[in-house]
């Protein structure tokens, strides 16, 4: 059978002791340096049959040092002290890729917008929201029956007809008509613009007529005549 000694006064013990004969200190117990300078040094009593200087026979082994207490874990959950707590980067994380997201969404749809304005051949601007109405006779004048076609020139024509609801007669009638092409959007792309001008337009008259067509659609790619969405703005008198 082993003794062990004691790391605390260096006492040895009987294999069958769990605390020290001497200073009453457990096996396990680790060492702390200001308890050993308190406790005085004694002198330990040497077994003659257990000293390896008398006995040379007998082998006595020395209790190693006990192992220090792991540190207490990290819960889930948990930061070390004075790091930022987990959840909060978990929710900033999350934060930051929803917002790169709507950034990439909202780009391609400017990007879609500002493409589409560019291949009707007109400026950004003709795609922006409706002119406010300014012209007092506005109300009264209607363009309707809108027709795009090419024109026996090979050219871009609008076919269409002015109306008058008013009982008053207007001399010198013009108007710039800029035509939307209705889709399955929940906006309307602009195909182009006409502009047409009346010597006279008699009280509840209408009248047939026929223009250039400004735009840099094809002819295959005019939006069909019930898909048409005029925008007359009178610009005369």
């Amino acid at each position: 059978m082993f003794s062990w000694i004691c790391a605390r006064c260096g006492r040895d013990n009987p294999p069958s002791a769990t605390t020290c004969v001497n200073c009453g200190a457990r096996f396990d117990d680790p060492v702390e340096p200001d308890a050993v300078s308190e406790i005085p040094a004694a002198n330990p009593v040497v077994n003659p049959a257990l000293n390896p200087v008398l006995n040379p026979g007998v082998s006595v082994s020395v209790a190693a040092p006990p192992m220090p207490k792991s540190a207490r874990p990290t819960l889930p959950g948990q930061a070390a002290r004075g790091g930022v707590p987990t959840l909060l980067l978990t929710i900033l994380s999350f934060l930051a890729i929803v917002g790169i997201g709507f950034g990439i969404y909202y780009g391609i749809t400017w990007w879609n917008g500002r493409k589409q304005a560019t291949s009707t051949g007109l400026d950004p601007a003709a795609n922006v929201a409706r002119t406010k109405v300014t012209n007092p006779i506005q109300k009264y004048v209607e363009v309707v029956g809108i027709r795009l076609t090419e024109g026996p020139k090979k050219k871009p024509e609008a076919r269409f007809v002015v109306v008058n609801h008013s009982q008053n007669s207007f001399d010198n009638l013009s108007a710039t008509v800029t035509v939307y092409a209705s889709t399955q959007r929940s906006d309307e792309d602009s195909a182009g613009t006409f502009r047409f001008k009346l010597e006279s337009l008699g009280p509840y008259e209408s009248r047939d007529m026929s223009v250039p067509f400004d735009t840099k659609l094809k002819p295959y790619e005019f939006p069909d005549w019930q898909n048409v969405n005029p925008d007359v703005e009178i610009t005369s008198p």
